[in-house]
This record gives structure tokens, sequence and C-alpha cells, in this order.
């Protein structure tokens, strides 16, 4: 088998050898590393989606089956998922992106070997599997976060697998487009991709990656989208027919959803911090996941079994049904979750969860205010927009994701409004973003360790 990859490496040598255009001999070999990543993260990201897919209607088809057996798999999902994490990949924890902001950060002459740590072959495996493991146990954890991280390893492996006689390419432009190329296929939202990279990651001129930015999008999206088919995220909402007015509810939601997911952000942290500094053994790690998934456990056995999972279809249902306006305290639950599952230390992304929660904090306000159907949606939407706004504290990036998803264009100012409200009512609560402060936590770790 090394033989054969030798002859084709050969190969393909001789064959750029015999191109007289240089100018274009040199673009081809920048542009194959890019190309050759690209088709890879759309082939994870929908091998991703679909075992992560699998994993919810396991835990849903359990819950049916039997509701008191969310006692059983709760708890052995959240230490089996914390304990693969600790064990095999401890940087495959949580969402992904911070690590991969981090890994941009490293991606300089002194620093890059540091890298390997957070986006490596072992980073992929542990990632899926461990994600997948704490869904089924009903964790409240999406796989947006996990497919960018998933997809900046597979970019840093295709660069780092290069021949010597290779072009060298930019560590930073290639672990950008990756991620940009991973929530591309994730979503099926190519421009939430590109604006992602740009708004959250980069802090390079545009000018010199867009080329292979746009290529990698693109070609990802296409793999998605020939493995699992043209699709809509969510699809297409009714939101024909709204008056001027509501864009008052609007902000309104903007401001409180931007608030609370702010508030969930500091929440978080804290308990992070709490866990590093009380939690000393595994005894002692092992005891509080289990409390926090005989909570989820029990929530989701007494009162509403919404705590559960992604939430993907509490968005589906206020969009697309006649059931519109949940429970004053589906929004908390929608936060607990999140808040329990994501500081579990298994691996498990919050994008899914913002956005349902944003969701059900827009359905229970449009609600009490008596909205209409259409402009409930409108409103649900902006949530949406809000509160991933509020966690991420990428408005333009939040806004372009929901609208791709959904296919409504004519919402574009209503949603660029709610992004910028959420974006400033959040930082009354906290200056900086829950993955800024992941990203700085990855970098001290990783420094001190040298």
């Amino acid at each position: 088998m090394l033989k054969i990859f030798i002859l084709i490496r050969k190969s393909i040598k001789n064959s750029f050898d015999n191109i007289r255009n240089e100018q274009l001999k040199y673009n081809l070999l920048q542009a194959i590393p890019f190309w050759i990543g690209s088709v890879i993260t759309g082939f994870f990201a929908v091998m991703y989606a679909q075992v992560f897919a699998w994993g919810e209607h396991l835990m849903n088809f359990i819950f049916d089956w039997h509701a008191w057996m969310i006692f059983i798999i709760a708890p052995i999902g959240f230490v089996l998922s914390w304990w693969l994490v600790k064990e095999f990949a401890p940087n495959a924890k949580g969402s992904g992106i911070p690590q991969v902001m981090a890994a941009v950060e490293l991606a300089n002459p002194k620093e890059h070997r540091k890298i390997r740590n957070l986006l490596s072959i072992k980073i992929i495996f542990f990632k899926i599997l461990s994600s997948v493991i704490l869904v089924i146990g009903g964790g409240a954890v999406g796989r947006e976060g996990p497919t960018i991280q998933i997809a900046g390893s597979v970019f840093r492996k295709v660069n780092e697998y290069l021949p010597e006689w290779w072009p060298k390419i930019s560590k930073k432009n290639m672990i950008m487009t990756g991620a940009a190329a991973g929530l591309a296929a994730a979503f099926n939202t190519p421009l939430g991709g590109i604006v992602f990279a740009v708004e959250e990651l980069s802090k390079t001129h545009i000018n010199y990656f867009k080329t292979a930015l746009f290529t990698a999008v693109i070609i990802a999206g296409l793999t998605a989208q020939t493995l699992a088919g043209s699709y809509l995220y969510l699809g297409y909402p009714k939101t024909n027919d709204v008056s001027l007015m509501v864009m008052f509810p609007i902000v309104l939601v903007a401001a409180v959803a931007g608030i609370l997911a702010s508030q969930l952000s500091v929440a978080m942290l804290k308990i992070n911090s709490w866990k590093k500094n009380k939690l000393k053994t595994d005894k002692a790690n092992v005891i509080f996941l289990v409390i926090c998934a005989l909570i989820i456990a029990s929530i989701a056995y007494f009162i509403n079994r919404e705590i559960l999972g992604s939430g993907k279809e509490i968005m589906e249902r206020v969009l697309f049904t006649k059931d519109k306006h949940e429970d004053w305290y589906v929004p908390v639950l929608r936060m607990l979750g999140p808040a329990l599952s994501f500081t579990s230390g298994g691996a498990g992304g919050i994008f899914a969860p913002a956005l349902t929660a944003g969701a059900s904090i827009g359905s229970v306000i449009s609600g009490a205010i008596h909205l209409p159907p259409n402009e409930t949606n409108v409103v649900v939407l902006a949530g949406m927009v809000a509160f991933l706004t509020g966690i991420t504290r990428a408005p333009f990036t939040s806004a372009i994701i929901v609208l791709e998803m959904t296919d409504r264009h004519s919402l574009i100012f209503h949603l660029m409004l709610a992004g910028m409200v959420s974006s400033i009512a959040s930082i009354l609560v906290s200056r900086h973003s829950l993955y800024d402060v992941l990203k700085v936590n990855f970098l001290t770790e990783l420094r001190q360790k040298d």
C-alpha cells in the first residue's frame, strides 16, 4: 500500500513537472490541498450528521419505550462521554470552536507545533464518539461546533501530508478555511461559513485567502449536498405579510435573548471554573456528572422532555405547525440543559441548543403579546439569531446562518437588527464571548505545559 502511495505521489509530481506555465502550476498546487480537504470535510459532515441524528432517535426511542430508562442512560451517557475525552483526547471536549480559534492563534513559527494538540485524527474520532454518546444520554448538545473542529483537523492533516516539494501553504489560512467549510457543510449555509471565517476567526486580510475560502466552502457544501441531497436545515417558514410594527417585538426579544445568552455563558464559565478548583479527583467528577444527569432525567420524566437533545424539533414545531407558543418555563429548560451538558467535560456543541433557546424565547414572548402566526415566525427567527449572537458575539454570522437555513432572504434587515440589538445587550452582562474565554483557557493550558 505504501509503495502504491509513493508511486501515485511520483506520478502527480511528474505530471505537474510537465506543465510549462509556472504560474498555472503554482496556482494548481496551492488549490489542490483545499479541494481535497473540502471533499473530505463534506463527507465527514454528512456522516457525522447521520450518526448524531441516529443518537437522538435512539434516545427518543428509549424514552418512548420506557420513560424511566432515562434515569439509567443519562448517567451512563454523561460519565462515559466525559471519560472518553479525559482519557484519550482532552482537547476534544466541548464545542470545538474555541479550539479552532486557539489553533489559528498558534499558527505562527514559534508555536505551530502545539496545534496538533487541538486538531488531529484522534480528536476527530473521540469528538464524534463522545458527542454521540452524550446525546444518547439526553445531553443538550449539538453537532455543528464539533463539525468545525473536525474540519479544522482534516485541513490540518491534509496540509501536513503534503510532500516536501509542494509549495508551502499558510497553516492559519488552511485552518480558517477548514473551519468555514465545516460550518458550511454542517448547516448547508455557504455564506454563513464565509462570514464566520471573517467575523470570528480572521485576523488576516481576507484578500490573502479569499479564493481558497470561497472554493473550499463551495466544494464542501456540494459534497455534502451530493451525499445528503439538497436541503435546508429547517425549511421554509411562512413570514409574508408582516407589518413594520413587528420590529418592536423583535427588539424586545433580541434584548431579552442577548442578556439571557450572555448570562448563560457566564454561568457555564463559572461552573467550569468551580469544577477545575473543587473537583480534583475522578470520583468527584463522576459524582458531579451523575447529579447533573439525574437532574436532566428528572426534569424530562416529571416536567417536560424538551430539555433533552439538541432541541431541533422545538424549532420545527414552533415554525411549521399551529402549536407555536411554548410554556414559559421551556426557555429555562433549554438553557439549563446546555448549562449542565456543555460543562460536563464531554464533547458537544452549543450552536443548535442556542438556536433552540432563542426560538423558545421568541415563542413565549410572541404568545404573550398575541402575535399572528407569520409574525410569530419572524420573532422566533429573530430570537434564534439573538441568542446565538449572545453566545458567539458574531451577529452577522448568526443572522446569515438563520437566513440561509430558512431561505428567508426578505428578512435580512429583521435578522440583522436582532443580531445587533443582542450584541449590544449581551455586552451589558459580559464583555467577552464564551468562545473567547474558552480559547484563552486552551491557549493558557498549552503554553503552561511548555
